[in-house]
C-alpha cells in the first residue's frame, strides 16, 4: 500500500534508479507548492492606509470615527468664529477673510469661511501671467461702520475680528458708516536727495471724515504751494482707500534753492495734522565728492518701485 505524504501519494523505490529520482521529485514539488520569493520586497510598513497611494487616500478620507464631544479640544483664538469639522461632530477655527475655502459646501479641504463670510471665487489676478482663480472667503458686506471704540472698520468683517482678538473691550456697532474723526496720515513724505537739475516728488496719503483737504508749504514761506513758481505742481486725487485723499508735490529740475523742509497738512472740520520731510539739494562736484558713482538706485518714491516692479517678468 502506498504511503501518502502531505496530500501526494508516496511510491517506494524498487530499483537504484528510481531511489534517486525520488529525491528529485520532491524538490520538484516543493518548488511548485511554495510562492516565489518576492526580489526587493520589504515587510508591511505597519496599518493598511499606510500602505494606500495618496490619491487613493485622499478620495477615500479616513472616516469618521462615533462623535464624542468630550473628547474634542478646544479651539482657541477664532477670529472668524467657529465651525464644525467634516465629522460635524467638533468645533475647529473657521477660515478668515482672504483665506483659501471650498466651493462646495459638500467638501472639506480648505475648510469652511466663518462668520458674515462667504466662500468666493477670487477674479481678480492678472490671467494674462497664468494666475488661477481661487476660492477665497469674502465679507458679505462691504460698507463701513463705526466701532464702539470710535474706529472706523471697513466691514462688519473686521470689526468682529477685533472684537474677537480683545473680548476685554466689549467691542460692538457704534452705528453705520464710518466714525466722524480728524485727519489720520496713513504715508507720510519722506525725506529725499538728489542732485541738481533732477525732478523729485513728495507723496502724503490721509485718512478723514469728514473728508479732508490737502496742503502743502515750505518752511520760511508764508504762502502754500505752488504758488506762482512753474516749476512746481501739486496734485491730489482720492483714495487709495474709502476716506482717503491723496496729495503730490512734485518740483521739476530743482535747484540748491529748493532745498529745505516741506510739510503736508490736513485739515476738516474736526481737527488738522502735519507730516515734515525734508529735501537736499547737491551740486554734481558735490555728488562727485561723496563718491557715488551713479544716481539711478537714489530714494525711489513708493509709487516708483512699483512701476519698475510691474515692468518685470515674472518668469
Amino acid at each position: 500500500m502506498p504511503r501518502v505524504l502531505a496530500g501526494l501519494p508516496l511510491i517506494m523505490p524498487q530499483s537504484p534508479a528510481a531511489a534517486l529520482a525520488l529525491p528529485l521529485l520532491l524538490l520538484l514539488v516543493v518548488v511548485v507548492v511554495r510562492p516565489p520569493p518576492q526580489t526587493g520586497a520589504r515587510p508591511s510598513p505597519g496599518p493598511d492606509y499606510l500602505r494606500r497611494g495618496w490619491l487613493r487616500l485622499l478620495a477615500e478620507g479616513e472616516g469618521c470615527a462615533p462623535c464624542r464631544p468630550e473628547e474634542c479640544a478646544t479651539p482657541r483664538g477664532c477670529l472668524a468664529g467657529q465651525v464644525h469639522d467634516a465629522c460635524g461632530c467638533c468645533w475647529e477655527c473657521a477660515n478668515l477673510e482672504g483665506q483659501l475655502c471650498d466651493l462646495d459646501p459638500s467638501a472639506h479641504f480648505y475648510g469652511s469661511c466663518g462668520e458674515q463670510l462667504e466662500c468666493r471665487l477670487d477674479t481678480g489676478g492678472d490671467l494674462s501671467r497664468g494666475e488661477v482663480p481661487e476660492p477665497l472667503c469674502a465679507c458679505r458686506s462691504q460698507r463701513p461702520l463705526c466701532g464702539s471704540d470710535g474706529r472706523t472698520y471697513a466691514q462688519i468683517c473686521r470689526l468682529q475680528e477685533a472684537a474677537r482678538a480683545r473680548p476685554e473691550a466689549n467691542l460692538t456697532v457704534a452705528h453705520p458708516g464710518p466714525c466722524e474723526s480728524g485727519p489720520q496720515i496713513v504715508s507720510r513724505p519722506y525725506d529725499i536727495w538728489n542732485v541738481t537739475g533732477q525732478d523729485v516728488i513728495f507723496g502724503c496719503e490721509v485718512f478723514a471724515y469728514p473728508m479732508a483737504s490737502i496742503e502743502w508749504r515750505k518752511d520760511g514761506l508764508d504762502i502754500q504751494l505752488p504758488g506762482d513758481d512753474p516749476h512746481i505742481s501739486v496734485q491730489f486725487r482720492g483714495g487709495p482707500q474709502r476716506f482717503e485723499v491723496t496729495g503730490w508735490l512734485q518740483i521739476q529740475a530743482v535747484r540748491p534753492s529748493d532745498e529745505g523742509t516741506y510739510r503736508c497738512l490736513a485739515r476738516n472740520a474736526l481737527g488738522q495734522v502735519e507730516a515734515p520731510a525734508s529735501l537736499t539739494v547737491l551740486t554734481p562736484d558735490q555728488l562727485n565728492s561723496t563718491g557715488i558713482p551713479q544716481l539711478s538706485s537714489l530714494h525711489l518714491l513708493p509709487e516708483e518701485e512699483a512701476e519698475s516692479e510691474e515692468g518685470e517678468d515674472y518668469y
